[in-house]
C-alpha cells in the first residue's frame, strides 16, 4: 500500500530549529539542498506519522500530548509506511529513491525544553524513524504518494 510524504524539513545546522517547506530537492549522494547533513550514510531521515503519534500518547500518558513532528528533527514526514520494515529496502517518493539504511535512534535533545522522557517514547518498535542515503535524486513536494520499493 502507498504512503503520503506529510512533512519536509530542514535543518539549517546541529541543535538549530527545523524548518518547515512545503518542497526541497533531494540530491543523490549528499542530501537535501539547505539541510546541514551532507553526503555520508545518513544523508536523510525519516519518521513514520503513526510511530509519532504514538510516542506521543505514550508520552502524555493520561494527558494527551500533542507535539509537532518537527521536534523529531527528522527531514521527512510520512503517513501509511512501515519504515522499520523498510530497512535494508528503499523507499521512492516520487523520482526521489532512499535507501534506507538503519534504524534513527532518538538523542538527548528530545528531552530537551521539558519534554523530559519523549525520548524513552520514540525507542520502541522503531518509533525514532529510520535514516538512509540518496540513491536517485529530485523534487520532493508535501502530498506526494511514497512507496517501499
Amino acid at each position: 500500500m502507498p504512503g503520503t510524504l506529510r512533512a519536509i524539513y530542514l535543518r539549517p545546522g546541529a541543535r538549530v530549529a527545523v524548518r518547515s517547506v512545503d518542497a526541497a530537492r533531494a540530491v543523490a549522494d549528499q542530501g537535501l539542498e539547505g539541510d546541514h547533513a551532507v553526503g555520508g550514510r545518513r544523508q536523510i531521515t525519516l519518521l513514520a506519522l503513526e510511530s509519532w503519534l504514538a510516542a506521543c500518547a505514550e508520552f502524555g500518558g493520561e494527558h494527551p500530548v500533542e507535539l509537532d513532528p518537527g521536534v523529531r528533527r527528522a527531514n521527512l514526514l510520512v503517513e501509511g509506511l512501515d519504515l522499520g520494515a523498510s530497512i535494508g529496502g528503499r523507499i521512492a517518493i516520487g523520482e526521489v529513491v532512499i535507501e534506507v539504511l538503519g534504524e534513527t535512534r532518538p538523542c538527548e535533545l528530545m528531552d530537551d525544553d521539558g519534554r523530559l522522557g519523549l525520548q524513552a517514547a520514540l525507542r520502541p518498535q522503531r518509533r525514532g524513524g529510520v535514516f538512509g542515503r540518496i540513491v536517485a535524486g529530485g523534487e520532493l513536494r508535501v502530498g506526494m504518494v511514497s512507496a517501499i520499493v
